[in-house]
């Protein structure tokens, strides 16, 4: 007689062979679901303080730490000069961001946050609060699946 082995309500059972290419199996349909929902649930919370979605990663990074290079915040945000550099503009064009060239080296470009880009970090850290109530998830859950998000990103990059 084998054993059975059943899959708990955490760990779902591995699809059936037959179910393999099944749209509701596909890790990538299921990772770019959430994603454009919890992008969109953003929208109405980052509406008033000016910004979009991927100009809130940009002021994420510049919090963190500023000023920086393009090439370092293009590095910290995983995106090209080629997609970081719109967003700056507009960001500039905002008054929440200064553009610099270095005057050690003119190739590189500073970015540097103005006082209005400082006044609305105070503004927006009210953002992960009101976005985690729209989750519907319990804090423990949304703690696990940002280090579980983040663990596959590493691990995809090595």
């Amino acid at each position: 007689m084998t054993a059975k082995t059943k899959s708990s309500p955490t760990t779902p059972a591995a699809p059936a062979a037959g179910d393999l290419l099944r749209l509701d199996n596909q890790l990538c349909f299921a990772l770019y679901a959430a994603s454009g929902l919890v992008t969109r649930a953003y929208r109405p919370l980052l509406e008033p303080l000016g910004l979009t979605y991927p100009q809130y990663l940009v002021m994420l990074a510049l919090w963190e730490d500023a000023p920086r290079t393009v090439k370092a915040l293009g590095q910290a945000l995983d995106l090209d000069s080629g997609t970081l550099t719109p967003l700056l503009k507009r960001l500039e064009a905002a008054g929440f961001v200064t553009r610099r060239r270095d005057t050690q080296d003119e190739r590189k470009v500073q970015i540097e946050l103005t006082d209005a880009g400082r006044a609305l970090q105070a503004r927006a850290a009210e953002v992960p609060a009101a976005l985690a109530c729209q989750l519907h998830l319990p804090l423990n859950e949304i703690v696990d699946l940002r280090a579980t998000l983040q663990d596959l990103a590493r691990r995809m990059k090595a």
